[in-house]
């Protein structure tokens, strides 16, 4: 399955290995190199291609802006840099997004939601589908959730997530921002989950642990759970022992 190719251009050290501790988590980014200047990736890229960018702006020998003028077909630039002066010029010559320094994993998603929201190949639903296989089968799936919304990708970090519940076919995964249909089972979020963060609470219901306020009485033998968001979500009577036993009460 196809992957998406990128590099990072940063002289700085903690800030390289930064980006690469977060492209290494995210199953469908392949790094192909890391260079210290520009120089040195402008003949990388004589022979390679990549399909994005991440480019500091100060760099020695050659300035970030200054290197992407150089580029006749570039592709997708992510710029990353400490100063916000340099976004309008970013911007102008069409950088995908701008990351200022220090970002977080959460700030570099949103930046890839973007790149795949414009990139011409993830137009395509083959590739798209092709993506979200491959990070479903990551080990790192339990830190996210990546769903398809139309032609879009969007990567929901797990602690955004309040609950998922069952929708027929899929699963959809609830947020502050809305939900989201994921073509997968329970089972599937259930074993690949963190059980020390979600409990399964009824077979049609999975909630995360720290969204519930309380736990309410209802009917013989079943009980609500009360989420931060007002959500009632029916617990069982077998789910009320998994959430006792992980809240240890």
């Amino acid at each position: 399955m196809s992957k998406i190719k990128c590099i990072i251009i940063e002289d700085e050290p903690l800030a390289a290995k930064v980006l690469s501790d977060y492209i290494l988590q995210t199953p469908f980014l392949d790094l192909q190199a890391t260079f210290k200047d520009a120089i040195l990736a402008t003949d990388w890229l004589r022979d390679n291609i990549t399909d994005l960018i991440f480019l500091d702006i100060h760099l020695p020998k050659l300035k970030g802006m200054a290197f992407l003028k150089t580029l006749v077909h570039p592709p997708a630039v992510i710029v990353t840099t400490a100063y916000h002066q340099y976004a309008v010029e970013g911007f102008d010559l069409n950088v995908t997004d701008y990351l200022l320094k220090p970002f977080s994993k959460d700030r570099f998603n949103k930046a890839i939601e973007k790149y795949l929201a414009q990139a011409p190949a993830v137009s395509s639903p083959k590739h798209t589908d092709e993506l979200l296989e491959t990070a479903a089968q990551s080990p790192a799936q339990h830190e996210r959730i990546v769903v398809k919304t139309g032609t879009k990708v969007k990567i929901i970090p797990v602690q955004d997530v309040q609950y998922l519940a069952a929708d027929d076919d899929y699963v959809s995964v609830f947020t502050a921002e809305g939900s989201f249909l994921k073509n997968k089972t329970m089972n599937f979020f259930e074993n690949t989950l963190d059980p020390r963060q979600f409990v399964r609470v009824h077979r049609s219901y999975i909630i995360a642990i720290q969204q519930i306020t309380r736990i309410d009485p209802y009917e013989k033998d079943a009980h609500l759970a009360i989420l931060k968001s007002g959500a009632k979500i029916p617990v069982s009577k077998t789910g009320y022992v998994k959430l006792k036993q992980v809240l240890g009460i």
